[in-house]
This record gives C-alpha cells, sequence and structure tokens, in this order.
C-alpha cells in the first residue's frame, strides 16, 4: 500500500510537470509588427491582421510569413521562424519524454524570431522610368560588357 501512494504520486507530479514549456512559456507569442511609413496591412500566412503598428499572437508551433503592404510602395515579406527555445531543458530535466512530446505538439516547446518587425517601405517609384522625363540617370558600380559605352574618352598618347 505504502509504494502504491508513492506511485501515484510520482504519476500525478510527473504528468503535473508534463509540458512544462506549454505551462510557463505558453503556445503562442505576442509580436509587435511596425513599418515605416506606418498604417500599412499586415497579413500572417494570408490573414489580414490590421495595420502598422499591430501587436499580434502567434502561435509557437508554426513558421509564419508575414507579408506588409502600402499603396505606392513595395511589398515587404519575411517570416516569423520557429527555433527551440531554452524551456526544454525544463522538461528534459522534470518533465521527461511526456513533457518533451507534450511541448513539441502544442508547440510550446519553440519560439519566434524575430520577436520584434520594423519594415522599411521602399517607395514604387524610385528607379522607375517615366515618359514625361527628359533624363534619367542610373548609377551603378560595374558596367555589364554588353553594354554600349556612350561618351566614352578616347585614350590619349
Amino acid at each position: 500500500m505504502k509504494y502504491s501512494v508513492w506511485f501515484f504520486v510520482g504519476v500525478f507530479a510527473a504528468l503535473l510537470l508534463a509540458g512544462c514549456a506549454s505551462i510557463v512559456h505558453g503556445t503562442t507569442q505576442d509580436v509587435g509588427i511596425s513599418s515605416s511609413p506606418s498604417g500599412a496591412t499586415v497579413s500572417a500566412n494570408g490573414k489580414q491582421l490590421g495595420n502598422t503598428p499591430v501587436t499580434t499572437e502567434l502561435a509557437r508551433k508554426d513558421n509564419h510569413i508575414i507579408k506588409i503592404e502600402l499603396d505606392g510602395y513595395e511589398p515587404y515579406e519575411t517570416t516569423f521562424t520557429r527555433s527551440v527555445s531554452g524551456w526544454v531543458w525544463g522538461n528534459i530535466l522534470f518533465g521527461g519524454l511526456i513533457g518533451l512530446a507534450v511541448d513539441a505538439v502544442s508547440g510550446g516547446l519553440y519560439k519566434l524570431s524575430p520577436e520584434q518587425l520594423h519594415a522599411e517601405l521602399r517607395s514604387e517609384e524610385v528607379g522607375e522610368w517615366e515618359k514625361s522625363q527628359d533624363l534619367f540617370v542610373f548609377v551603378v558600380l560595374e558596367a555589364e560588357p554588353e553594354w554600349e559605352r556612350v561618351g566614352t574618352l578616347p585614350k590619349s598618347n
């Protein structure tokens, strides 16, 4: 009888500690997303989240494709990627395989990077040719060999 009580206490403790990271760390993560200029539409995995600046909750168990769009600016796209959190050590020490499995399935085992995102949006007009312009200057560091050289000075002796 004495051993069965300790057995049940041990099983209860193991179940209590199982999923340690899920309990302490959570299965979702709050991330802040901003842009310059602000007011851009933010979507994660195709689902609209709002306009910048916005704070949203993302599931830790998945990678998330973030797209930021604003009229007159090039779309900005990046990925929040998951990586193993430091809470995995708590599972290994206290939760064993059960806790590790629970956290792996629920997402508590992971963290998302980056924790905050700021997008510098580029204007769509930069570098584009407009018919109304008389002169267009485009600076490059190295010319392509097939380009025609205009205005090249002849070598002097």
